[in-house]
């Protein structure tokens, strides 16, 4: 496999065929630094050597009635974890103005849950007025399954993004979860983009899923067209049913970046949960596919802080983009 056709095909706006897809993933670890090479090249085509920081701030924690095997949160994990109601106004306008010091350009408000509360869309839609007011930063919020008329309210009081994973293909769905099913999480992205908000919409890779299924997933992402995408790769979580699903090597990690990558040339691509847990050592090469990560932490698990984010896109020879619009395409 040449991988530099693929990267062509990718800047020429094509899909790769299935074949090329399963080529991707199927990488021999001693060539992954040629497949780097080739998804840098969409990505500096694209987004150059910025890297977009975001920050997430989990809101509220535990206790949900969902039964989503990878989630330390989910009704049916034992994990130790801190379980608290919906955060103050107060903190969660703190917890944004970290994230702005961190150089991020997008705060996240995440709560667990099927979906939120209506008192609860009132009080986040308080603080996100305030935020918006007086912090520099884009708000996402990631609340669970949501009517058209819960994002209408969210995008009046200044929401930007609505996150809203498919996780995994349609196929392995269930394997995941059972109490919402995969057209649920069509429903609400389809709510979220006819209220005119932003979408973010990616996966998590390790769960179990197949080469074909990482594919389905990608190409239906294609459909959805968000405008970003986090991958996430399972952080096995002691206490939930996926614990012993410890399958990611760094190398397949890339792998798959690369894959999204290529099918997702314009899209902003973030390295997202279990990035230091599975890359480890290797996490700066994930920048060559993606341009965009968190910092801080994720929702149960911690992150990397931003200062040592900072240091090591300094190091690549990136540079943090603090702006967020898009890079001029050549």
């Amino acid at each position: 496999m040449d991988y530099r056709i693929l990267s062509e095909k990718a800047i020429a706006g094509e899909a790769l065929s299935r074949e090329e897809a399963r080529a991707v993933l199927e990488t021999p670890d001693d060539r992954v630094l040629e497949l780097l090479d080739a998804a840098y090249a969409v990505r500096h085509k694209f987004f150059g050597r910025k890297v977009r920081l975001q920050m997430l701030q989990n809101a509220k924690s535990g206790a949900c009635q969902e039964d989503c095997g990878y989630c330390s949160q989910s009704a049916v994990s034992t994990a130790d974890i801190k379980k608290y109601g919906l955060l103050k106004k107060s903190q969660m306008v703190e917890a944004a103005k970290r994230a702005a010091a961190s150089k991020a350009i997008r705060y996240c408000i995440v709560i667990s849950g099927r979906g939120p509360l209506d008192r609860e869309i009132s009080e986040i839609s308080e603080a996100v007025r305030e935020i918006k007011g007086s912090v520099p930063v884009q708000v996402c919020c990631s609340l669970g399954l949501l009517t058209e008329d819960d994002a209408r309210r969210l995008k009046a009081a200044g929401v930007d993004r609505i996150n809203h994973n498919l996780n995994a293909s349609e196929r392995f769905h269930p394997q995941m979860v059972t109490t919402h099913t995969y057209q649920d999480r069509l429903t609400t992205i389809g709510n979220a983009r006819a209220a005119g908000l932003e979408i973010c919409s990616g996966g998590i890779a390790g769960m179990g899923e197949t080469d074909e299924d990482l594919i389905d997933l990608a190409l239906s992402l294609r459909e959805v067209r968000p405008d970003s995408i986090p991958m996430n790769f399972l952080h096995p979580a002691e206490g939930t049913p996926m614990e012993g699903r410890k399958h990611l090597t760094p190398q397949r990690c890339l792998k798959v970046l690369c894959l999204f990558r290529f099918l997702h040339p314009r899209t902003e691509l973030r390295v997202a949960g279990g990035r230091e847990f599975n890359l480890r050592s290797l996490q700066a090469l994930a920048l060559y596919p993606a341009d965009s990560l968190f910092v801080g932490g994720y929702l149960t698990t911690p992150g990397m802080p931003a200062a040592e984010a900072w240091k090591m896109i300094e190091d690549l020879g990136f540079e943090v983009d603090t702006v967020g619009a898009p890079v001029p395409v050549e």
